[in-house]
C-alpha cells in the first residue's frame, strides 16, 4: 500500500527530528512492503522567511490532497526572533492554528506513558514513579479562548485586553464521544477536566459530557476541577486513563503530563478530524537553543509516525513494530541527552534515528 504524507519539517529542531521519523518510516515500509511518500511543505517561521507568512493557502491545499500529515515543531525564540515582531496574526504559532482550523482538526490526543526504563528520569518522588502511568490527553483544538474574539483597545482612558471563550454542544459532543470511544479501547476510564464551579462554558461542558456518558455504561466517568488535576497529575499520576478537557486547559496539562516523563521529547502527539485524517507532531517546541546540534531527542517525533500508522492507516502491526523498536533501544540503554542519566552513554539525534529504525 502507498502512502501520500504531507512532511512540514518547521522551525528549529524540526527538520532534525522530522528526517528521524520519516527514516524509521521508510524501515517500515521495507519491511511490510509500504510506500511512503514525502511531500515537503513549509509553514511556522520557516514559511514566513520564504512567503512572508506563517501558513499559505497552497500548504493547505497540498496537505488535503495527502493522507495525513506529519510535522515537527514550530515557533523560535520569542525574546529574539523577528518573527515575534510581527503581529500575532502573522507570527508562527499563528500557522499551526490556521492549518487545525483548516483541516478541521477538533480532537488532539497526547498520549504520556512512563517507559520503566526512564524512571529515573521521572521527576516525582521515587514512589510516585514505581507505580508508573499511561494515560491519554485528549484536548479539544478549535474552540475556546484561542479562537474566540479578541482586542485590546482603550475603554474609560484605560488599555483593556478581551479574550472570549466559547463553545457550543455540538463541539463539546462530537470530542466527548471522541474520547469515550477511545477509553472503551483502553481501561474504560475518563476523567473530565475543567472550571465548572466558576465558569459557564465548563458547565455545559459537564452537561452535554454527562449526556454522551451514559451511552457508555462500561465507562467509568468522573469530573475534576483543573487546578485539582494539576496537582493530581504530580502527585499520583497512576490514576488516570483518558482525560478529557477544553483549548487552553488541555494545552497547558498536556505539557504537564508529558514532562512527568522524564522528557518532553518522549511524547508523540495527532490531532484527528471526523475521518481517519490527522495531523502528527511531538508535543514537544522547537528548542531554538538546541537547534542544528544534532542532540535532539526525536523519540516523540517516530511515537508520532506510529500514532498516524494507527489512527490514519490502520496500520497497527506496523505501528506495534516501532514502538517495540522504541521499547528496544531503550531496554539496551542507549539515551539521548535529555533523558540520560548521570555517566549513562548519550547518542546523537540521528544515531537514535538509525538504532530505531535497525529494529523494526
Amino acid at each position: 500500500m502507498d502512502y501520500r504524507i504531507a512532511s512540514i519539517k518547521g522551525d528549529g529542531i524540526g527538520p532534525e527530528i522530522v528526517t528521524q521519523a520519516q527514516k524509521v518510516l521508510k524501515a517500515v515500509g521495507e519491511k511490510y512492503g509500504h510506500g511512503f511518500e514525502f511531500m515537503e511543505l513549509l509553514m511556522g517561521g520557516a514559511s514566513i522567511d520564504v512567503n512572508g507568512v506563517p501558513l499559505t493557502d497552497e500548504t493547505v491545499e497540498e496537505a488535503k490532497k495527502c493522507d495525513a500529515v506529519l510535522m515537527g515543531s514550530i515557533g523560535g525564540d520569542t525574546r529574539t526572533s523577528p518573527w515575534y515582531k510581527l503581529e500575532p496574526s502573522k507570527r508562527p504559532e499563528a500557522g499551526l492554528l490556521g492549518i487545525r482550523k483548516a483541516l478541521k482538526l477538533f480532537a488532539n490526543l497526547r498520549p504520556a506513558y512512563l517507559y520503566p526504563e526512564l524512571k529515573e528520569a521521572c521527576p516525582l518522588k521515587e514512589e510516585v514513579a514505581a507505580r508508573g502511568f499511561d494515560m491519554m490527553m485528549i484536548r479539544e483544538l478549535t474552540g475556546g479562548l484561542y479562537f474566540g474574539e479578541r482586542y485590546t483597545k482603550e475603554i474609560d482612558g484605560v488599555m483593556t485586553a478581551v479574550d472570549t471563550l466559547s463553545y457550543n454542544e455540538d463541539e463539546i459532543r462530537r470530542i466527548a464521544i471522541k474520547g469515550f470511544d477511545i477509553a472503551m479501547k483502553r481501561r474504560k476510564k475518563l476523567t473530565l477536566i475543567d472550571k465548572a464551579n466558576v465558569l459557564d462554558s465548563s458547565r455545559l461542558w459537564r452537561k452535554v459530557t454527562e449526556e454522551v456518558a451514559a451511552a457508555y455504561p462500561e465507562v467509568e466517568y468522573g469530573v475534576m476541577l483543573v487546578d485539582n488535576c494539576a496537582m493530581q497529575l504530580v502527585k499520583d499520576p497512576a490514576q488516570f486513563d483518558v482525560v478529557l478537557t477544553e483549548n487552553m486547559f488541555g494545552d497547558i496539562l498536556s505539557d504537564e503530563a508529558s514532562m512527568i516523563t522524564g522528557s518532553i521529547g518522549m511524547l508523540p502527539s495527532a490531532s484527528l478530524n471526523e475521518t481517519k485524517f490527522g495531523l502528527y507532531e511531538p508535543s514537544g517546541g522547537s528548542a531554538p537553543d538546541i537547534a542544528g546540534k544534532n542532540i535532539a531527542n526525536p523519540i516523540a517525533t517516530i511515537l508520532s509516525a506510529a500514532m498516524m500508522l494507527r489512527y490514519s492507516f490502520d496500520l497497527d502491526k506496523e505501528a506495534d513494530a516501532i514502538e517495540e523498536a522504541v521499547k528496544k533501544v531503550l531496554k539496551e540503554g542507549y539515551r539521548t541527552i535529555d533523558i540520560a542519566a548521570p555517566g549513562q552513554d548519550q547518542v546523537k539525534c540521528d544515531e537514535m534515528g538509525d538504532l530505531i529504525a535497525q529494529r523494526i
